[in-house]
């Protein structure tokens, strides 16, 4: 557009600003915030509750503030982008100031509240202000609202208010929201009705999360069904493939307070890789130098694949010294290290595992692919020829380079554009 001598309007720079929030990208909103003021759209209403927001979005709330009371016109959305700004990074006193002085409220500004609250572990005060908000003419609770509400009302034991919510809920079909239907089936688990938590997780169905199952399967275990060793296998993976670090530790240390299971070594392996994934390589290791068995191959594996993924030399040395200890005959190892070492520049550290490789006769298979084509299954290899068609499958990767590398060149140009 730039290019095309195109001047960017108010509506360019909100859509702009959008997206700067969307992918959390706080320097390139500066950069367009200085553009919008050098084209003079500082005081649309439209740009500045996008500049709002999007300052908020980013964890930039003072700078959100800051263009708030520059601004002389502002709309419901604009008070309720910085609302939901303070209440997102935990300042509820900040919210409350800027909810309190809003003249007109509406559902978002109401849920705005409730939800940081909640999100802050300030579970009463979220209930209160729920039953405030009813008592408003014209504001009726959205699917936010009541998957805001229900943890709180789930917290505090306040069961027939989350009855009422349930209610309510399914009386305007928002119960095809897996977030209302979560929070719903927590309410029930937290409050020991363990039957209704059943018959809304059967009532899931299919559509059952990561969330779902965890609710479930501790909501059953606080009932007095325990889990067993096998149980929290299974949990920790699912933590671990959802990102959740503080889940995982917080079942791993139930296992012997809660339930007296002495954790095995599957269950280290599986916080090792919990840890390392979230790249917390120190307290992986520290984990393992603290195991009460004898770490396998397993472990040291799991910790030498963390650090590939996060390029840490440190670590990967330590347990690829182990690995070679424990399967001296695995190639893997030596390669996944001497990966890290390219990646990270260490050209010392390859040349010296390819010579360690040579010297002890450690040869690394091919590697390959299958393609399945019609009845048939196909295998490939590095510089594989062997397929009758080799000639016309290697010109069209030849064509498909030349595109990404055309593609590439443009986005640089865009880049280099973009500093400017």
């Amino acid at each position: 557009m730039c290019i095309k001598g195109i001047s960017p309007n108010q509506h360019s720079f909100t859509s702009l600003f959008a997206v700067s929030a969307a992918v959390n990208s706080p320097r390139n909103g500066m950069m367009f915030h200085a553009r919008l003021v050098k084209s003079g759209y500082e005081m649309d209403l439209y740009a500045g509750t996008a500049l709002v927001d999007m300052y908020a979005k980013v964890g930039l709330v003072s700078f959100a503030r800051k263009v708030f009371d520059k601004m002389v016109v502002r709309d419901l959305p604009t008070w309720n982008a910085l609302v939901a700004g303070y209440a997102r990074n935990g300042d509820m006193v900040g919210a409350m100031e800027v909810f309190e002085g809003m003249g007109v409220r509406n559902v978002v500004s109401w849920t705005a509240v409730i939800s940081g609250y909640a999100q802050n572990g300030k579970y009463g005060e979220a209930l209160k202000v729920f039953l405030e908000m009813e008592k408003v003419r014209g504001v009726q609770p959205n699917e936010v609202t009541i998957a805001s509400v229900l943890p709180a009302c789930a917290s505090v034991g306040a069961l027939e208010v989350g009855q009422r919510i349930e209610k309510y809920a399914r009386a305007r079909g928002y119960f095809k929201n897996l977030f209302v239907c979560n929070a719903l089936l927590e309410m029930y688990a937290k409050c020991g009705r363990i039957d209704m938590a059943m018959g809304i997780f059967d009532e899931i169905g299919a559509r059952r999360n990561l969330c779902s199952w965890n609710t479930m399967i501790m909501g059953l275990a606080g009932e007095g069904t325990p889990p067993d060793d096998v149980t929290f296998v299974g949990a920790i993976l699912a933590c671990t493939h959802g990102g959740m670090v503080n889940k995982g530790q917080e079942l791993f240390k139930s296992m012997v307070n809660s339930f007296s299971i002495t954790p095995k070594l599957e269950h280290y392996g599986c916080m090792v890789d919990l840890l390392g994934r979230a790249g917390e390589l120190q307290e992986a290791y520290n984990l393992i130098q603290t195991m009460p068995m004898k770490p396998d191959s397993v472990v040291w594996g799991t910790l030498l694949g963390a650090c590939s993924f996060h390029n840490n030399v440190e670590f990967a040395e330590i347990a690829a010294e182990h690995l070679y200890k424990l399967e001296p005959w695995n190639p893997g190892n030596y390669v996944i290290l001497s990966n890290i070492y390219a990646n990270t520049g260490r050209r010392d550290g390859v040349a010296k595992l390819r010579k360690i490789m040579k010297s002890s006769k450690i040869t690394k298979a091919a590697g390959y692919s299958f393609i399945l084509e019609g009845s048939e299954v196909y295998k490939f290899i590095v510089d594989d020829r062997s397929h009758p068609r080799s000639n016309d499958i290697y010109w069209i990767l030849d064509e498909v380079s030349l595109k990404m590398k055309k593609q590439h060149e443009d986005a640089t140009i865009f880049e280099r554009l973009d500093i400017l």
